[in-house]
């Protein structure tokens, strides 16, 4: 399996989400292995000077009628969660911590995660809430709260996000096919095409 997809992203985006729900399939279909990159989008944001669409109320309203859109196109659940925008440092810690010190229950963390944020609501910048979502979910808070502390953990996230933003990267989700960049979740049907015509 020589073909991949690159996946930078950051739980707190909406459009992240419905790329999350789909990329797996497409890797499926083209015989693809798909990477994780998490990446803090703050710190994208900061470098490249992009903002979030939401910071235009016209816009912001625009992208969630067309983000639900798209959830209905593809059959999957998202729901707006009214603590948008979040601050992601602390998950995006704990989900490059996982990653790194326990890659056999990353999917299965990232999966809770997403599903918490984009299908339930939750409001995940409350550490009392974070810790309600990790036990229902058999994972352990105080364990995941040290790998947010773990500097080899905070080094690797920064490291990653400094490479996306290198490689061209000013927001998420942001893939990578042969080192073509394609940006956001509407853009699924061209990494389908850069994948079949490897």
């Amino acid at each position: 399996m020589s073909k991949t997809v690159e996946f930078f992203f950051d739980l707190g985006s909406p459009a992240t989400y419905l790329a999350y729900t789909q990329l797996r399939k497409i890797c499926e279909q083209t015989d693809s292995q798909l990477i994780y990159r998490p990446m803090l989008l703050g710190g994208v944001f900061k470098v490249t000077g992009n903002v979030s669409p939401i910071t235009a109320p016209a816009k912001g309203r625009y992208m969630f009628q067309d983000l639900d859109r798209y959830a209905k196109r593809y059959g999957v659940p998202l729901k707006f969660n009214p603590n948008f925008p979040i601050n992601t440092l602390m998950l995006m810690r704990a989900v490059t911590g996982m990653q790194l010190r326990h890659p056999e229950r990353f999917q299965a963390f990232i999966d809770c995660l997403f599903h918490a944020l984009w299908v339930e609501g939750r409001s995940l910048d409350d550490p009392a809430t974070i810790a309600a979502v990790l036990t229902q979910k058999g994972f352990d808070p105080n364990e995941v709260l040290a790998l947010t502390a773990d500097e080899a953990v905070k080094t690797a996230l920064k490291e990653n996000t400094e490479e996306a933003v290198r490689r061209g990267v000013f927001g998420a989700p942001s893939m990578f096919v042969e080192g073509q960049l394609f940006f956001g979740q509407d853009r699924l049907d061209f990494v389908l095409e850069a994948l079949h015509a490897q």
